[in-house]
């Protein structure tokens, strides 16, 4: 598979001074376009495994890291297909195939969350004790399984203190304590990242709690504690987000999403 418009760069860019000044791209990219590059980076060096992106924002991200950094990411229509980012059919991938490759570690999805608390257990079935919910969402699911077999990041495109909590209602998706108390279940475990409206997110601390990797430029690292029900580990500089290439913009905006749907699931 050959991919376009080449980019390089890594996951952030410049450290905001102060440990968390605000401050703007000079791109001119918005904040939607910030959280697709966001997205696309949790695919970086992935190789050949399957993207499973879920939400708008991370389908972009992932279509734009095929096009240029990631050429051998699998991408699929969502049934039973292979397709190229442009929906170009490129193979069959049967149900039986497709749960081979969740369970043999082949694949990073990228699911949303109703709940998230701040060692990655996710929680997109009920608010409230479940058997009473006060709210009733999707239900588990498949979340076990992808967080037990392969790596799972997460997006959430509006920042705040009630999908940010001390602790999730219901535990679908496992975090890294739970993982941890049971190594041998939890063996392929693996949370890479959580991009939100406001920044990036992982766990890269001692005790696998979530840490601020980088703000999307615009944004100060006291908005993001404000907006967060836990104490998140904030290191002394936090970088901004990488800026979009002018390639990438320009994928984004003529080939990916010219109607800019993005815009109505993140704005700024």
């Amino acid at each position: 598979m050959s991919g376009e418009g080449l980019t390089g760069g890594g996951v952030s860019g410049e450290s905001p001074t102060g440990g968390g000044a605000s401050g703007g791209g000079v791109s001119g990219a918005t904040r939607a376009e910030y959280c697709v590059i966001a997205c696309a980076e949790a695919w970086r060096g992935a190789g050949e495994i399957l993207a499973s992106p879920m939400g708008l924002v991370p389908a972009l991200g992932a279509r734009l890291a095929r096009r240029t950094f990631a050429p051998d990411l699998l991408l699929t229509d969502g049934e039973a297909l292979l397709v190229g980012p442009d929906g170009t059919v490129e193979g069959w991938l049967p149900y039986r195939q497709h749960l081979a490759l969740v369970t043999g570690g082949r694949r990073h999805v990228m699911m949303g969350a109703s709940q998230i608390d701040r060692y990655g257990n996710q929680n997109i079935s009920c608010v409230g004790d479940w058997a009473r919910p006060r709210r009733q969402l999707l239900g588990v699911r498949g979340a076990p399984v992808n967080t037990l077999n392969n790596a799972t990041s997460y997006w959430v495109p509006r920042h705040s203190r009630r999908v940010f909590v001390e602790k999730v209602d219901m535990v679908c998706g496992v975090g890294y304590d739970r993982a941890a108390a049971h190594p041998a279940t939890a063996r392929f475990h693996r949370l890479p990242r959580v991009v939100s409206d406001l920044g990036v997110f992982d766990f890269a601390t001692p005790d696998r709690s979530m840490r601020l990797a980088s703000l999307h430029p615009g944004v100060i690292v006291e908005q993001v504690e404000e907006a967060t029900g836990f104490a998140l580990a904030v290191p002394e500089e936090v970088p901004y987000t990488r800026e979009p290439s002018a390639e990438e913009l320009r994928l984004i905006r003529e080939v990916l999403d010219p109607e800019n749907t993005r815009a109505r699931e993140v704005q700024g």
